[in-house]
């Protein structure tokens, strides 16, 4: 990534690992039409997409069918990709979320309190691949550290101008 001026001037590419049930998904396609490097596993969890430079990992459900297939069922799937994904997501979608879909977020997110296990409610396709685009590049080693050094500068920048700062370090030698 470069920068002038403070423009982006390359596009952020990254190869995405998906399930191969999420072939003909929409999400795929729009990732491909973005230029990202799509490649279909069977030795994934179902609705997973990885992004392995970014060391993230996403699984995608739908309430709905979370409903109609069983949610017990669905949570055993959500332990077993927890157990492999250190950085976990779940991308839980819904075209409107009423009472029924924030109880099935509450019941996930109660049983999985404490773990690596991140819930993150969408409503439909575009916001769902720009979230994962958003913090799969602000995780990618160049972006992470370009952030670290970037708010580094900040918090030295607001100490040396500081007025505050000036009068702590003041009082601080007064007081030796």
């Amino acid at each position: 990534m470069t920068e002038s001026g403070g423009q982006e001037q390359s596009r952020w590419i990254t190869t995405v690992i998906m399930s191969t049930g999420l072939q003909n998904h929409e999400i795929s396609t729009v990732l491909q039409r973005q230029q990202h490097r799509v490649r279909y596993s069977e030795s994934v969890e179902i609705g997973s997409v990885i992004f392995s430079l970014s060391g993230v990992a996403f699984i995608l459900a739908d309430t709905q069918d979370i409903v109609m297939r069983g949610e017990e069922q669905f949570l055993e799937r959500i332990q077993k990709f927890i157990n492999i994904h250190r950085n976990s997501f779940l991308v839980l979608s819904a075209a409107l979320h009423g009472p029924q879909e924030w109880n099935i977020m509450f019941r996930i997110q109660r049983r999985f309190l404490g773990s690596n296990l991140r819930i993150i409610p969408v409503h439909n396709t575009a916001e769902t691949v720009k979230l994962m685009l958003t913090i799969a590049k602000t995780t990618s080693k160049p972006c992470a550290d370009a952030i670290r050094y970037k708010m580094a500068m900040t918090k030295a920048h607001i100490m040396e101008n500081s007025p505050v700062w000036k009068m702590l370090q003041e009082y601080q030698l007064h007081c030796n």
